[in-house]
């Protein structure tokens, strides 16, 4: 993996992720945006699956709510990003088309 696209990666997902973890997601996903997609959704998910907010009376309070919309935020955002792997706007895209030739006219 790239540094620069490792950079990009760890500055939008934190620097505590795991390089591993961010390397095989890449390897399998294949473009930066969908490999920060797919993190920031799993963090979305697992505060989901937590109570967003837990009083425990005269102790503690405890707020989730701000985390999750910070996430949701940050995954619609990161449309609006440039990664270092993206191609330049109005750049075709790097994919193979094939056509099969035929001639305008019949033999004989």
């Amino acid at each position: 993996m790239d540094p620069a696209l490792l950079a990009w990666l760890r500055a939008q997902l934190g620097p505590a992720t795991d390089e591993k973890d961010i390397a095989a997601r890449y390897a399998r996903l294949g473009r930066a945006h969908d490999v920060a997609a797919e993190v920031l959704t799993e963090r979305r998910v697992a505060l989901l699956a937590e109570p967003l907010r837990m009083t425990v009376d005269g102790v503690v309070t405890i707020d989730q709510s701000n985390n999750l919309a910070g996430l949701e935020r940050q995954i619609a955002g990161l449309q609006d990003l440039v990664a270092p792997d993206d191609l330049p706007p109005g750049e075709a895209s790097a994919g193979l088309v094939t056509a099969s030739l035929m001639p305008t006219r019949r033999t004989r």
